[in-house]
């Protein structure tokens, strides 16, 4: 895919959510972060043409002075990402930003799967992610601050850090009880060698961690488990 020329361009429309922009760094079984700001999906216009897919990227500071939520509306100048395979974004490096009416005071609320206003990234960072089945997100994560699509770099071959793929993953940073979350096959990361593929099976070791945690606890605190006796006290 060829890079394209950077082009700034004027963008309005409503909000009609709000995302953490985190890039997700892979090399075989190492993962890391990059926290880079917040993304605004907005219905609107560039270079006052309707835009199918507007999706601005913002700084932290921008969205700490703000607190953007759904129903938002907002205008400003953007350049266009010269490569979508880095970003999900389509704009970014953003200038001249307004914002030209607030939405209704029902999305004035902590983040939670029908909007509200996406936490700090240092909240993100404590709560970490869990993979998302793509289609779950696509059908039941539009609105929610939690679920994510992150632009994800592997790095193939540690000696050759030059030697990268890119590709877009859905994950949650939401609440473990959430009723809408499906987490979807494991992602499969390729090593240096082609016979070397690592499988990040990242919820079936938070359920193993949480599992032996659990029966540690029960070792060290064994009439913390017991249920209360039912006999009557004494002397009745």
């Amino acid at each position: 895919m060829t890079r394209r020329q950077a082009i700034r361009e004027e963008f309005a429309g409503t909000v009609t959510a709000v995302k953490a922009r985190i890039r997700l760094l892979r090399s075989f079984d190492e993962i890391s972060h990059a926290y880079l700001g917040y993304t605004l999906i907005l219905d609107g216009t560039r270079d006052g043409t309707r835009a199918e897919e507007l999706r601005v990227a913002i700084g932290p500071k921008t969205h700490e002075t703000h607190r953007f939520r759904i129903g938002d509306q907002v205008a400003g100048l953007a350049v266009t990402v010269p490569d979508p395979r880095l970003d999900w974004a389509t704009h970014y490096r953003v200038s001249g930003l307004r914002l030209l009416a607030r939405g209704p005071a029902e999305q004035y609320v902590p983040a939670n799967p029908e909007g509200g206003i996406a936490p700090p990234l240092a909240e993100y960072r404590a709560r970490g992610h869990r993979r998302l089945y793509a289609r779950t997100h696509a059908r039941s994560c539009q609105r929610c601050p939690f679920g994510l699509v992150m632009a994800t770099e592997i790095t193939i071959d540690q000696w050759n850090p030059s030697n990268k793929k890119w590709r877009f993953e859905t994950h949650c940073y939401g609440p473990r009880d959430c009723p809408r979350y499906r987490p979807g096959r494991p992602y499969r990361v390729q090593g240096r060698k082609p016979w070397m593929v690592w499988v990040d099976n990242d919820v079936e070791r938070e359920k193993e961690e949480e599992e032996f945690l659990r029966r540690r606890h029960s070792e060290q605190h064994p009439m913390a488990e017991r249920p209360p006796s039912e006999d009557p006290p004494s002397g009745e």
